[in-house]
């Protein structure tokens, strides 16, 4: 009983910032400019060829700024892990993120703008003044950048927890450095990976500030029309449709990449998994 009363203000916060906000949005996706019921805003969207190039895009930038993030968030979290003082080195990673996401994309239009301080740099080396900001590059980077802590901080836990034994085992047993990652720690760690990848490709889809701001409107994405139809052209229904879209892709990537439990087969397609080294230990300290 006493649980159930402790659980009211999360399922009433649940109810009404989470529930009622997505009827509320479902509901206006189903209203023209005039007020007029309809599933036009639906069929136009599925329908253009405008609307679906923006899924496109949407999709791939989210999916290139989150394969950037992990490929740079992985080897930088092993590495934490392996720090004598990793807390305070993690500190300084997530430090960023308490910093007003508007003003690190202003600081970097300074730092890309032009005279600005990259801008200085690769004149100073000869190689001219090319347009750094307003480009694809530019928008990736500064998105990758932002994103990185959300990928770490999941990938550390995960790897931090990590029972050093196995690792150990691996290597007493005859494996490879390579065999020890793609065998051990590598499937250990997935579910820290999975959770950095929602983390940030979730966001990532719905991204509007960034694509104004460091991608010049040249980054065209589904978040850009969505504030588009609701700050400019004013067709609610749209950008709600839109809205409602973007919430059913980030429910399904949620659904994709969810924590799984690691089932490991039998020791002669995987020699090096970890349940088989735990067995060879237990064996061996019978």
């Amino acid at each position: 009983m006493t649980k159930r009363i402790y659980s009211i203000p999360y399922f009433l916060w649940i109810f009404l910032f989470v529930i009622v906000p997505l009827v509320m949005l479902f509901w206006q996706s189903l209203f023209d400019l005039n007020g007029h019921f309809t599933l036009a805003n639906y069929i136009l969207y599925f329908t253009s060829g405008t609307y679906l190039m923006m899924t496109w895009n949407s999709v791939i930038y989210a999916l290139i700024i989150t394969v950037v993030t992990l490929v740079i968030s992985y080897p930088a979290a092993y590495v934490l892990t392996k720090l004598k003082m990793k807390q305070f080195w993690l500190m300084l990673i997530i430090l960023p993120t308490w910093v007003n996401l508007l003003l690190k994309a202003y600081a970097f239009i300074g730092i890309f703008g032009k005279y600005g301080s990259v801008d200085g740099f690769l004149s100073f080396i000869g190689l001219g003044r090319p347009q750094l900001l307003f480009t694809d590059a530019s928008f990736i980077l500064v998105a990758s950048y932002i994103s990185i802590p959300f990928m770490v901080l999941p990938i550390f836990n995960a790897l931090n927890d990590l029972d050093e034994n196995l690792v150990k085992a691996g290597s007493d047993l005859g494996a490879s450095k390579l065999q020890t990652f793609t065998q051990i720690i590598w499937p250990l760690s997935l579910n820290g990976v999975r959770a950095g990848v929602q983390a940030v490709f979730i966001p990532s889809l719905s991204l509007f500030m960034l694509t104004r701001l460091i991608g010049g409107n040249k980054v065209i994405t589904l978040g850009t029309a969505v504030e588009e139809h609701f700050l400019t052209t004013q067709n609610w229904g749209m950008g709600s449709t839109i809205a409602v879209v973007l919430v059913i892709a980030m429910l399904l990537v949620m659904r994709l990449t969810k924590e799984k439990r690691i089932h490991t087969s039998s020791p002669s397609k995987k020699k090096w998994s970890a349940k088989s080294i735990k067995e060879t230990e237990e064996t061996h300290a019978k």
